[in-house]
């Protein structure tokens, strides 16, 4: 069963009438075999669907105008099996409000080299009829993802699967509905965002609600639930000692459950796919929300700390693009580093809220201590994330654009344990080196809160900046700083002429 099964591509073929109706069956029958094909790969998340062939403006349009109402449908492959006249294209693609991916490809994978002829040339014209889409493309600033290579190559199969899954992301920021428990917090600069702006750019609805409405909701759970809510704790993680049934710290425990039962309840009556809290207004709530914020990002929801909005949302999106796939992704925060010569490493870690999804030992269930909030000692999830290549990825509003930022890191154990550590952590090593990549972060405004994921990789953020049609800008293995500093400048040029007027 495929992850995303809900959801699907429409697989689209042009040619055109010239080549009579036999020639025409067999561009269909191949298309659809290609389809079939593409459809049965395990790293394409959703349903490739086959469309019949395009051969006319008024068909093209049709399908495009299809595909925006189409509520299952995230995007449309494209191929030209055969020349098709681009002029045919035009009103389709201006029409077309859906993600645009161009696959170049053709049907047999080797020539026939003794056996070919000008009807097999005739028939197998993608070499220059994906040529005159392409152009079409280009003239049009049409966006779009670009694949080439054989539909049977396994590499081709993968690109596409991350481009579904940014086009999944895609469509669930246009339903996104984001919940700001409280205001950002106070002074920070890097949290605030237009909202309105988000709206327009990104499709997602962010909006405010008094914490009055959670506490209410805190207050209506029952004491069924917080019982249900804490054997799910028992039978998932290592309780520690003062948060068993006779452990002096009980009661803190069943009030973290109760908390999480009321959040959760808030956010399904208003559907709700994210969420942000901020330590600096939380009156009637006895602790921090820290089991809670974690196990509720476990289960796909967003989060952002501090009223974070952007954060909260990049979380939920990358969870949607990571479904059925291992490594987790959860909200991180750049905390503190390593500077050893011998390997210098971040540290990563927040007050609380780090999502189990990421953890690689066991998962431990504790209470402390907080020395900020002003609240009763939080209950959270202590682990330390598994070891692997990963991202981090930040979300910026720059007043005139929004910047996605991507770091390639290496998660890795920590040098020594950590037992007077009492939160959730990873350590990582940003590519191509902490040095570099940290200079090249602050050159680029990122901000400290982040999404680590090891799930989801830069070329599925890289596609969905796409189709948001926003910057998005990427530190790797061949980061140098000289050459950063100017990419930045000319994308700061681009997305100011690209803005009009």
């Amino acid at each position: 069963m495929k992850p995303l099964s809900d959801l699907e591509v429409w697989f689209a073929t042009g040619s055109q009438g010239l080549y009579g109706e036999e020639a025409l069956s067999e561009v269909a029958a191949n298309a659809q075999r290609i389809a079939v094909y593409l459809d049965g790969a395990p790293t394409i998340p959703v349903r490739v669907v086959y469309r019949p062939i395009l051969t006319s403006a008024e068909s093209i349009r049709a399908l495009c105008l299809e595909a925006n109402a189409a509520d299952a449908c995230v995007g449309v492959v494209a191929w030209m099996h055969t020349f098709s006249p681009a002029r045919m294209w035009i009103t389709g693609l201006q029409t077309l409000q859906k993600p645009l991916l161009h696959l170049h490809t053709q049907f047999n994978r080797d020539l026939p080299w003794g056996e070919i002829d000008m009807e097999f040339m005739n028939l197998n014209q993608a070499a220059h009829g994906d040529r005159e889409f392409g152009f079409l493309e280009t003239r049009l600033s049409r966006a779009r993802k670009t694949v080439v290579g054989h539909w049977q190559d396994a590499f081709v199969a993968e690109r596409l699967g991350w481009w579904t899954r940014a086009a999944c992301a895609w469509r669930e920021a246009h339903r996104l509905r984001v919940a700001r428990f409280g205001d950002n917090m106070r002074d920070v600069a890097v949290t605030e965002g237009d909202k309105v702006e988000a709206q327009i750019r990104l499709g997602i609805t962010v909006n405010g609600y008094g914490l009055t409405d959670l506490v209410t909701a805190v207050e209506n759970v029952s004491e069924r639930e917080v019982d249900a809510t804490v054997e799910a704790y028992e039978a998932s993680y290592q309780i520690a000692p003062t948060l068993r049934e006779d452990g002096q710290a009980r009661a803190a425990l069943r009030e973290a459950a109760r908390i999480e039962a009321g959040l959760r309840a808030f956010l399904a009556v208003g559907d709700f796919g994210a969420f942000t809290d901020t330590f600096e207004d939380l009156d009637g709530l006895t602790q921090l929300p820290g089991i809670a914020v974690q196990r509720l990002m476990a289960d796909g929801y967003g989060f952002g700390a501090e009223g974070d909005w952007k954060t909260a949302v990049m979380v939920r999106l990358v969870k949607i693009m990571a479904q059925g796939l291992p490594g987790g992704t959860s909200f991180m925060e750049d905390y503190t580093y390593h500077l050893s010569p011998d390997g210098p490493k971040v540290l990563g870690a927040h007050m609380l809220e780090v999502c189990p999804s990421i953890a690689g030992d066991e998962v431990s269930c504790e209470v402390h201590p907080l020395a900020i909030g002003r609240r009763r000692d939080p209950v959270r999830l202590v682990f330390t994330a598994e070891p692997g290549p990963a991202i981090v990825a930040a979300l910026m509003d720059l007043g005139d654009r929004f910047r996605i930022l991507v770091n390639e890191v290496e998660l890795l154990p920590p040098d020594q344990p950590l037992p007077r550590l009492p939160v959730a952590r990873a350590i990582w090593r940003p590519r191509p080196d902490l040095r570099t990549a940290a200079e090249a972060w602050l050159i680029a405004g990122g901000s400290h809160h982040t999404v680590l994921t090891r799930a989801v990789g830069t070329e599925a953020l890289s596609d969905f900046a796409d189709m948001a049609g926003v910057e998005c800008t990427v530190i790797d293995d061949d980061t140098r700083v000289p050459r950063f500093k100017k990419e930045l400048r000319w994308n700061q040029a681009y997305y100011h002429v690209a803005r009009g007027l």
